[in-house]
């Protein structure tokens, strides 16, 4: 208790330097808050937060700073292929320490579905917000859609996995 103690005070005083300086704090811990429209929050299982709810919530700023990819794929919903960019999935959950084995996401519709965390490795899922090059709106299946690479894996070509592939994505929960 006594070393938690010393890392809290040595995190305060570290923000404390940084608010003097101007600079947003972003500790071990913490991730530094939205600046624009939050896009995503994730809750549960999860060591870094943003607010005192204890969610991690990101603005379209936020997770340009994940890494983004691109994943060239056809959809079940879209003619042709089409290029999507977006975080990997296994990228978002390791930066925000992530522990758990389900995650549930919900739409803004109320549509929610459980995606295993296995599913998140390389080369899996993104939550993508650009299709073509250009921020997804809600009327095109926006502002956040989880894309797996479908041409990519046969086996994300089933109905289990489009059932998986949720769009109009606005929060992400963590269960154990």
């Amino acid at each position: 208790m006594g070393t938690l103690l010393k890392r809290l005070g040595a995190v305060a005083l570290l923000g404390a330097v940084l608010i003097g300086q101007g600079a947003p704090v972003a500790a071990a811990g913490v991730l530094a808050p939205p600046q624009d429209e939050v896009l995503l929050t994730v809750s549960g299982a999860i060591a870094e937060t943003n607010t005192e709810a204890g969610e991690a919530v990101f603005d379209r700023a936020m997770l340009e700073e994940l890494d983004p990819v691109i994943v060239e794929t056809s959809t079940i919903w879209t003619d042709g292929v089409q290029r999507f960019r977006g975080v990997p999935l296994v990228t978002l959950l390791d930066r925000l320490g992530a522990e758990g084995t389900i995650l549930r996401a919900l739409a803004l519709n109320d549509y929610a579905i459980e995606i295993p965390v296995s599913d998140a490795v390389e080369g899996g899922p993104i939550i993508a917000f650009e299709r073509g090059g250009e921020p997804m709106s809600v009327r095109d299946k926006g502002p956040l859609w989880v894309i797996y690479p479908y041409d990519a894996v046969p086996e994300y070509k089933s109905e289990r996995i489009y059932a998986r592939s949720i769009w109009q994505l606005v929060s992400i929960e963590v269960l154990p």
